[in-house]
C-alpha cells in the first residue's frame, strides 16, 4: 500500500489507463488484408476474367431484358405475397379453428416443398386440370379456358415465387403482430375503436418497424431466386445470359455481368430498406437515453435535454 504525504492528493485524472494488448486482433486484420489484396490482385490482373468482354456485355439489350423481367417477377410476386401473407397472418391469429387450421396446413404445404419443385408443378398443371371453368354449382358455366392458354412460363413463374414467398412472409407478419403490446388494442378499444380501424391505424404500423427487416432480406432473397424460373424457359437475367454464353461460349464473363447487375439492385434494395426503417422509426427510441432521430446533432440533443 502506498502511503501518500499528508499534503498530497491523488489526482483521479493522472490516472494512466493502459488498454489491454491484443496482438491477434493485429494478425487478423493482416491476414484479412492480404486475402483481399490477393483477391484485388486476381481480378485485376488475371486475364482469365476477360473485362473487356464483360464490359461489352453489361449494357446489352438482350442482358437489360432479362434485368427487366427479374424485376418485374420480384416486384409482382413481392406484392402478391405481401397481400396474401397478411391474410395469412391475420387467419393464423383468428380464434376460428378452420380459418387457423387453413393458414397453418398452407404454411406448412409451400414451406415445406421446394420452389423449384412449386415452379415445375404449376407449369405442368395442364396434367391435371386440362381445362379450367368458372360458373355458378349445379349452374351454366360462365368462363371455360384450357389451362395450357392460361398457365404460361410467366404465369407459373408468379404463382410459384409469390404463393411460395407468402408462406415465409405470413410469419414474419404475424411476429410483428404479436410483438405489440397487448395494451395498445385494449387501449383502442376503450376509446371505442372497431377491431378494422384498431388493426389498420394502432396495431399495423407498429408492426411494420418489426416486420419490414426480415420482410427486406426475403425481397432480396426473392430477388435472387428468381433465376430458378429459367427451369420453365423464362428469359429473366440468368437464363439470358445462359443463352449468350450457349453460343459464344463467353461463360465467365456473361456470368460476371449477371453478379454485377445482381448487386447493382441488391445494393439499391438494401438501401431502401435503411430508409424504410428510419422513417418507421421517427418517433420512436431507439435503445436506453437513445433518440429517434440519429441525423440531430449534439447541440440540438443538448438543447432539449435542458430546456
Amino acid at each position: 500500500m502506498t502511503v501518500l504525504p499528508a499534503n498530497t492528493t491523488r489526482d483521479e485524472d493522472s490516472d494512466v489507463v493502459v488498454p489491454r494488448r491484443r496482438p491477434w486482433r493485429w494478425v487478423g486484420t493482416v491476414v484479412s488484408v492480404l486475402i483481399v489484396a490477393a483477391v484485388a490482385n486476381s481480378f485485376l490482373t488475371n486475364p482469365n476474367y476477360q473485362w473487356d468482354v464483360v464490359a461489352t456485355y453489361l449494357f446489352d439489350p438482350r442482358i437489360l431484358d432479362g434485368l427487366l423481367t427479374t424485376l418485374q417477377l420480384t416486384v409482382v410476386s413481392m406484392v402478391l405475397a405481401s397481400a396474401l401473407g397478411l391474410l395469412l397472418a391475420v387467419m393464423r391469429l383468428s380464434r376460428g379453428r378452420l380459418p387457423r387450421g387453413a393458414a397453418g396446413v398452407y404454411i406448412w404445404l409451400f414451406r415445406g416443398t421446394p420452389v423449384l419443385v412449386q415452379l415445375i408443378l404449376w407449369y405442368n398443371l395442364a396434367i391435371l386440370v386440362p381445362s379450367v371453368s368458372i360458373g355458378i354449382p349445379f349452374g351454366p358455366t360462365l368462363f371455360s379456358a384450357q389451362t395450357n392458354t392460361i398457365i404460361t412460363p410467366w404465369t407459373a413463374a408468379i404463382l410459384g415465387l409469390a404463393l411460395n414467398e407468402a408462406a415465409y412472409l405470413g410469419e414474419i407478419i404475424r411476429s410483428g403482430i404479436v410483438s405489440v403490446d397487448r395494451g395498445q388494442t385494449e387501449a383502442a378499444n376503450a376509446l371505442g375503436l372497431s377491431r378494422v380501424d384498431t388493426f389498420r391505424r394502432i396495431v399495423l404500423p407498429q408492426a411494420l418497424r418489426v416486420t419490414v427487416p426480415p420482410a427486406s432480406n426475403e425481397a432480396i432473397g426473392l430477388l435472387k431466386y428468381s433465376s430458378v424460373v429459367s427451369v420453365i424457359a423464362l428469359p429473366e437475367l440468368l437464363y439470358s445470359g445462359q443463352l449468350i454464353y450457349a453460343r459464344t461460349y463467353e461463360t465467365i464473363p456473361v456470368l460476371l455481368v449477371v453478379c454485377i447487375w445482381y448487386l447493382v439492385v441488391v445494393t439499391l434494395l438494401t438501401l431502401l430498406e435503411h430508409w424504410l426503417e428510419r422513417r418507421l422509426g421517427v418517433g420512436f427510441r431507439t435503445g436506453a437515453g437513445g433518440d429517434a432521430n440519429p441525423r440531430k446533432g449534439r447541440w440540438a440533443r443538448w438543447w432539449s435535454g435542458n430546456h
